[in-house]
């Protein structure tokens, strides 16, 4: 029996999303499906440009999951576009052993699911990295919301505007512990934000990509150059040496 194309059960969801009477926990369970059928089918296009999984470019400076954000002179690796290269990093990163110089990904790590997929990516970060290379990532930072809980609603304020500015759910996200909720679960329900699946602190950094193999992860002084100052703030950030 034939197995029913991506493009099919797409037309399918699209059509429950779109009936009235599709239940509400239904739609979020179809919406989240969606959006990985959107990832597999642009993941598996670049699959059949290079089905050995490695692309012939060497670049020596690559940013993951940078969406909008792009570095002057980095390969922008990402699965949906804006990028250089559309790739499901969750299956692997595309490029040859000990190329890399310098790999980079801010606020990406907390979006795919742990451990299975975290930890395959601080190990194919170590694979793809040449010797004495660098891999800076940085994640909202658990222990700074943890730490100021209970807040004073000053601060509230300052991490709504500065978290949310760009969002239209301001009458949900309105306490501290809202926001704590954003680090370990931003946007569960939200039609276009994907969520977070894990949280982080620098502890964690350290031993996630310690485990890895990698020889020493400390803090990273934050450039602007590189990183999205927007970023900055409620942020931590690592640099982990191969």
């Amino acid at each position: 029996m034939n197995q029913p194309s991506t493009e099919a059960i797409s037309k399918q969801i699209a059509a429950l999303l779109d009936s009235p009477t599709t239940t509400h926990g239904l739609v979020r369970t179809l919406r989240a499906a969606a959006k990985e059928i959107e990832l597999h089918q642009h993941h598996h296009a670049s699959t059949r440009a290079y089905p050995d999984g490695r692309i012939s470019a060497t670049p020596d400076k690559v940013q993951i999951g940078g969406g909008s954000h792009r570095i002057n002179s980095f390969f922008n690796i990402d699965a949906v576009p804006p990028a250089d290269l559309l790739w499901d990093v969750r299956e692997g990163i595309p490029l040859h052993d000990g190329t890399v110089q310098t790999l980079f990904s801010e606020h990406f790590l907390e979006h795919v699911d742990y451990p299975r997929s975290a930890k395959h990516y601080a190990r194919e970060a170590h694979r793809v990295l040449a010797p004495g290379g660098r891999l800076v990532t940085g994640v909202p930072d658990a222990a700074f919301v943890l730490s100021q809980y209970p807040a004073d609603p000053s601060l509230t304020a300052e991490m709504v505007e500065r978290w949310y500015a760009n969002r239209d759910c301001h009458g949900d996200i309105n306490t501290y512990l809202d926001l704590i909720n954003y680090v370990f679960r931003d946007q569960d329900d939200d039609p276009v934000y994907n969520p977070h699946y894990w949280a982080y602190d620098h502890e964690k950094l350290i031993q996630l990509f310690t485990e890895a193999g990698f020889r020493t992860v400390e803090p990273w002084p934050f450039d602007p150059a590189m990183a999205n100052p927007k970023r900055q703030w409620g942020s931590v950030y690592v640099s982990a040496i191969r």
